[in-house]
């Protein structure tokens, strides 16, 4: 097969313990998963959980023990950074119960969902899509995949973000509103699950912005950290 041009190489992740890496499919993101931070954007209460994607080409891979750079995007003067647990699919699947979701993740990793929360906010007053708020380029950090045998207790796990040293966010994955295995359930009737997704679950309160300038280290207890520096 030929191409009118050079496609762009495949997406993909470290996992920890091996030389093959994690071939991304497509990115989820749960809007609103914690009732702290639902609460910081005006919301209460356990509404139905709601998704968006980001573009497979907005991550920015980490490897273990290195620093990430993203640049400070275009168009905002508000960039927000939100820390994550990510949960990547190896079994795919539609309507998966969650009784069975846990035996469709490969892995886990901490992630971070930055936004042009100013962007975001004005798609919002307009009734229009908030894309450009949350699937601009390079806005999906992420560390190393951790094989899900191998993660520990990930669903009570203590998940924190510190900018230039000082804490922003700090929580636990088991103060999620919709629990992993209950998000998979909701997703998997509204799209087909493939092995290479990844799904952003969620963040704590604390949501705030950086600037050019500022290091991130983000982690989530038994997954490693996460270090990014805005440019």
């Amino acid at each position: 097969m030929s191409y009118l041009f050079t496609p762009p190489p495949l997406a993909s992740v470290p996992v920890v313990g091996k030389t093959e890496r994690f071939p991304v499919h497509r990115i989820y993101c749960v809007g609103r998963n914690y009732e702290e931070h639902a609460k910081e954007m005006g919301f209460t209460g356990r509404e139905p959980p709601f998704f968006f994607l980001k573009p497979t080409d907005s991550l920015v891979v980490v490897n273990a023990g290195e620093t990430g750079v993203m640049p400070y995007p275009s168009l905002t003067k508000n960039l927000h950074h939100e820390i994550e647990l990510v949960v990547a699919i190896g079994k795919g699947g539609k309507n998966i119960k969650a009784a069975d979701a846990l035996n469709h993740i490969y892995g886990y990793a901490v992630g971070l969902d930055m936004t042009r929360r100013d962007l975001q906010g004005e798609m919002k007053k307009q009734g229009r899509p908030w894309c450009i708020g949350k699937g601009f380029d390079l806005s999906a950090p992420i560390g190393p995949i951790t094989p899900a045998e191998q993660a520990g207790d990930v669903m009570n796990a203590e998940i924190y973000v510190q900018v230039n040293g000082q804490d922003r966010q700090r929580s636990n994955i088991s103060q999620l509103i919709w629990n992993v295995a209950e998000t998979i359930e909701h997703l998997s009737a509204a799209w087909e699950l493939q092995p290479g997704d990844l799904i952003y679950t969620g963040t704590p309160e604390g949501v705030n912005a950086v600037v050019s300038g500022d290091t991130m280290v983000g982690a989530v207890a038994g997954l490693g950290e996460l270090t990014v520096r805005v440019a």
